[in-house]
């Protein structure tokens, strides 16, 4: 009998370090079940068209969007009511769609060949316009089926060093998905975002090209 209190502490410890081993193997599997995903052009589109922009202008300053509340983030959100927006538990974007898309819109503007040079934000170089990018939103609405992919932004176009305001356009785009799960989301929201982008680098060639903002016209 006296042997009997050391054996079950001796079990209870095995026990225990079984459940903590067990513990530790789980981590690595849990943590190889989040999906990253990220946004990016499609390169076999070509370049944007350009609108009789004068080539290589001016200098262009492009500034971080601003995101609307809730979207600040790199966790994927979806909404399955209206006013509510949600997020995956186990998918996320490699950053926020803010700062993702900054590069790709610069890629998108460069390949109009409408500007000198374009330089992101912050920076110490002159630029002859500023773009401000607000109202940045990017959603999977699961209020009809399949799902769709919204993403909306605001634009507006400054004329420096006078700040003047040549133009200011609401951009808005809808993309079905293929599959109402986080990866048709992500296929989706790279579709969306090429189309954008490139709707973007259009209209403020077209912005430039006019006299006062008179090719900032829809």
């Amino acid at each position: 009998m006296g042997m009997l209190p050391v054996r079950l502490g001796t079990a209870m410890g095995i026990g225990v370090v079984a459940l903590a081993l067990a513990g530790c193997l789980s981590l690595p599997r849990d943590e190889q079940q989040t999906q990253t995903f990220f946004l990016s052009l499609d390169r076999s589109a070509g370049g944007a068209s350009i609108v009789e922009a004068k080539p290589k202008a001016s200098i262009l300053v492009v500034n971080v969007p601003v995101a609307q509340p809730g979207f600040d983030t790199p966790r994927m959100a979806y909404t399955q009511r209206p006013y509510e927006v949600s997020y995956y538990a186990t998918h996320q974007w490699a950053d926020s769609p803010a700062r993702m898309l900054t590069p790709l819109l610069i890629q998108a503007l460069e390949q109009t060949g409408s500007w000198r040079a374009i330089v992101p934000m912050p920076t110490s170089v002159r630029g002859d316009h500023r773009v401000e990018i607000d109202q940045l939103a990017l959603v999977q609405d699961f209020l009809q089926k399949p799902s769709q992919i919204h993403l909306t932004l605001r634009v507006q176009l400054i004329k420096l060093p006078e700040h003047l305001v040549l133009g200011t356009r609401l951009f808005d785009v809808v993309e079905g998905t293929s599959t109402d799960d986080a990866y048709g989301g992500a296929v989706a929201a790279n579709r969306a975002a090429d189309k954008l982008l490139r709707e973007v680098a259009v209209w403020l060639s077209g912005c430039v090209a006019g006299s006062q903002g008179i090719g900032c016209s829809r």
